[in-house]
Formats: structure tokens, sequence, C-alpha cells
């Protein structure tokens, strides 16, 4: 990877996905050949937001290379008390090697990125989930054994999972059709960004207001809470939009006979899923979980053991 950061899949290149797909095949084959591989490496975790996933799979992550995670919350360091960015990116450039940030805004992740000297992860911001799509996209890589052609149906939110879903198949010639209700479509210029890239690797992407359309020869569906961090005063509103989008035996048994069900966790069980789908031989729920430490482990060895 030529880049310094993981901003977002868009500045990726398809040889990047690539390369970051076969060194993850390779860590969680054989972990133990990168115990020391970033010792001596610290990672600062900003959280501007909580998680399980994101805390967890990148403290173990960090650990299990040989380095340390430095856990700060916005309670705890100056940039919850109006310390710029750029500023909080120059100092931790001169205590840290790397810095993951999980937080609201976009342009946080991209200005941090800019004044660091260091390399920065997007742990997810409020546009992107950058991670969590390459985690996916391996995932599907790992269980169907290629990416070309294969059909993801994304059905529910337009969301910034939607967004790096989006921006992976152009990246990796997987064919996504996204299904939403009216307005909640993912942003127009992220769908349009992806087409144009697509020619690279002859990826399809299709945006409905049909679930049953998506998932129809749908190699996975997929999809995610309807209400995200941040949303939760438009709780009812969204339910009430999303009713028709929940995934059930009924909405898989209209995709491929051996049709993958995904989700990024954490799920809203009788919601967008039903426990049915969610707890059937075809979900692959915590595989995928699993995949986002072997991901990231790969990330931050190609971003920090340079």
């Amino acid at each position: 990877m030529e880049q310094k950061d993981l901003v977002t899949i868009r500045d990726l290149t398809a040889d990047d996905v690539a390369e970051i797909f076969e060194l993850t095949a390779e860590i969680k084959a054989r972990p133990e050949a990168y115990r020391e591989k970033l010792a001596g490496k610290t990672l600062g975790m900003i959280f501007q937001k909580s998680s399980t996933r994101t805390r967890v799979s990148f403290e173990v992550g960090i650990y299990q290379l040989g380095g340390t995670g430095l856990f700060l919350s916005s309670s705890e360091i100056q940039l919850g008390r109006g310390e710029t960015i750029p500023d909080t990116a120059r100092v931790l450039s001169r205590y840290v090697d790397g810095i993951m940030i999980r937080t609201f805004a976009h342009e946080e992740v991209v200005d941090l990125a800019k004044y660091s000297s260091i390399p920065v992860i997007n742990g997810l911001d409020d546009f992107v989930h950058p991670c969590q799509g390459l985690c996916d996209y391996f995932t599907i890589w790992e269980k169907k054994g290629s990416l070309r052609g294969v059909k993801v149906a994304y059905i529910g939110d337009g969301n910034n999972v939607a967004h790096s879903l989006i921006y992976g198949a152009a990246r990796t010639g997987a064919h996504l059709a996204v299904a939403t209700p009216e307005g909640y479509e993912p942003m127009e210029a992220v769908v349009a960004e992806a087409r144009d890239a697509s020619a690279e690797t002859g990826c399809a992407i299709e945006v409905l207001q049909d679930p049953a359309e998506a998932a129809a020869g749908a190699d996975v569906i997929y999809t995610d809470v309807w209400a995200s961090m941040g949303q939760e005063q438009e709780r009812e509103k969204r339910l009430s939009a999303l009713k028709a989008f929940q995934v059930d035996s009924a909405m898989m048994a209209r995709a491929a006979g051996d049709c993958l069900f995904m989700h990024c966790l954490p799920a809203h069980r009788g919601e967008e899923v039903t426990d049915e789908v969610i707890e059937s031989d075809r979900s692959v729920i915590f595989d995928q979980a699993e995949n986002r430490l072997h991901v990231q482990k790969a990330i931050m060895v190609l971003l920090m053991g340079r």
C-alpha cells in the first residue's frame, strides 16, 4: 500500500485491497509469525463513539502484533475540551506510532490524517466504515473463494456501512444491490464515484427500493441496524419506514440456495433481522466479527510496519 492512512476504501486501489486480503489470510493462518511484527509500536485509539468490536479487535490486534494499544476516550483527552484536531494530530504524532479514531464527523478523520505524520486508521465515522467494509469483503472472499461476480444484497438504511460496501464493490468486482426505502438511499455522490471506478473490476452497483428484487438470486444478504448511534431521536420514524425491509426466512428464500447472511453487529433482533435468520446455518456473523481482528492486524502491519 502506498497510502499513509486508511480513511476510506475509496482511496485504495484494487491491488491495495488484494494485498490486504492476502496478508489477512496469512496472519490468520500463521499468527505466531507476526507476534513481534509491531514490537515496540504504540497505537493511540481515540473513541468519540463507544464500541465493542472496534475497541477489542484493535486493542487485542496490536497486542498480538507485539505492540501496545492506548485507549483515549473523548472525555479524557483535550480533544474533548476544545483542542483542535490539527493540534491533537501533531501532538500525538510525537508520542505514538499510529492513530485509530472512531468518531462522528468524517472531516475529523480527514483532518487528523492531514496533520498527522503517522498513519491514521478510520475506525468508523458517520460517512464510512472502511475497516468493516474490508472485513465484510474478506469474509465473502474467504467463504465463496472469489468476489468477482458475487451478488451481495444490502437491505436497510443507506448508512456508513452501505457506503463502504459500495466503495468496496468497485475495488473487488462484487455485484452490489442496495435496497432502501425512499429517503434512506446512500449518497448519490458515493454511488457515482463507485460506478466511475467500476471499470477496473467490472462490478455492478444497483440502488433499489424493493428489497425482494435486491435479494433475488443473491449470494450474500447483508443488513445493519436501522437507527445508528446518534440517530436515537429518529428511532420510531426509522422503524416505521424500514419495517418492510426486515430480513426474514421469506427474504432469504429469494436468494441463492447457498446464500450467506451477514450483519456488522450489534443486531437488533426482531427489527432488521429475525432470530430465525440470525441463528440459521447460513449466518456467518460471528466469523465476520472475528475477521475484524485479522483484517485490522493486516492494516496495522501495512501502515505501521514500514
